[in-house]
C-alpha cells in the first residue's frame, strides 16, 4: 500500500489565512485594530514568533499596516495590486500583442461605460490633461505619462472596481509599447493627442458609440506604431521599461 505524505501548512500561514478570511468577510472592518500579538498568541494557541510572522505576511500583503504599536487593517490601493500582477505578468512572460489584445476589450469597454456615467469633475480632469499633453506634443516633448494617465481617468470614470483592478496591471505593461513607440515616431504624439480630443469630445456628449470607436481606432494605431517602430509584437515584455 502506497501512502502519501501529509502536506501540512506552517502554523503561521494557517493564522495569516485565518485573519485574512475574517479580514475579507469584514470581520474586522478597515480601520480597526487587531488584537495584540499576545492576545492573538493566546486565541491561536500558538508562540508569539508565530503570530509575529503570520502578521507579517498580511502586511506584505498590504491587509494591515502598524501605526505605533498597533495593527490596522488597510484596504490594499489599487496601486499595489496592480505593482503586483504586472509584475507576475512580466514572470510568465507575457507579450506585447497579449497586452493589446486584452487592452483591445478593456479600454473601449472603459470608454462605453464612462460615456454613461462620467462626472463634469472627471471631464474637468481629462481636459486638463489633454491641456498638458497638447503643450508637451507642442514642445517637442513625448507625452507618455500623460497618455497612461488619460486612460485611467477614463477607466476612473466607469465607477467600475472590478474593471479598474483588472485593467490597471494592462495599463502599466502597455507604457512599455508607448515609451517604445514615441522615440521611434515623433509624429505619434499628435496623432494620439487628436484621438484623445475626439475621445472627450464624445464624453462630453455622452456618445458612447463615437467614444468607443476612437478608442478602437487609437488601438489600432497603436498597434500599427509598434510594428512600424520594428517591435516583434511577440516578444516579452522586459522588466526593465
Amino acid at each position: 500500500m502506497e501512502i502519501e505524505k501529509l502536506s501540512l501548512q506552517p502554523a503561521y500561514r494557517v493564522l495569516s489565512e485565518a485573519l485574512r478570511q475574517r479580514i475579507v468577510r469584514g470581520d474586522a472592518p478597515e480601520a480597526s485594530a487587531l488584537p495584540t500579538e499576545g492576545e492573538l498568541a493566546i486565541s491561536f494557541g500558538v508562540h508569539r514568533s508565530t503570530v509575529r510572522e503570520g502578521l507579517r505576511q498580511l502586511e506584505q500583503d498590504g491587509l494591515v499596516k502598524r501605526v505605533g504599536k498597533k495593527l490596522i487593517v488597510t484596504i490594499p490601493s489599487h496601486q499595489s495590486l496592480a505593482h503586483t500582477a504586472q509584475q507576475a505578468l512580466r514572470m510568465h512572460q507575457v507579450t506585447y500583442r497579449d497586452v493589446w489584445e486584452v487592452a483591445s476589450t478593456l479600454e473601449p469597454m472603459c470608454a462605453q461605460l464612462a460615456a454613461e456615467r462620467i462626472s463634469e469633475a472627471e471631464l474637468a480632469a481629462l481636459q486638463a490633461n489633454l491641456d498638458l499633453t497638447e503643450k508637451l506634443v507642442l514642445d517637442g516633448q513625448l507625452p507618455v505619462n500623460q497618455t497612461i494617465e488619460f486612460q485611467s481617468l477614463v477607466a476612473e470614470a466607469t465607477h467600475n472596481q472590478a474593471l479598474l483592478l483588472a485593467r490597471a496591471p494592462v495599463s502599466m505593461l502597455m507604457r512599455a509599447g508607448y515609451a517604445t513607440i514615441a522615440p521611434a515616431l515623433p509624429q505619434s504624439g499628435s496623432r494620439l493627442l487628436d484621438a484623445h480630443k475626439h475621445v472627450l469630445a464624445a464624453l462630453q456628449r455622452h456618445d458612447a458609440q463615437d467614444a468607443v470607436a476612437w478608442t478602437r481606432k487609437h488601438l489600432a494605431d497603436h498597434k500599427r506604431g509598434l510594428e512600424y517602430a520594428g517591435l516583434n509584437m511577440d516578444l516579452p515584455i522586459p522588466d526593465h521599461t
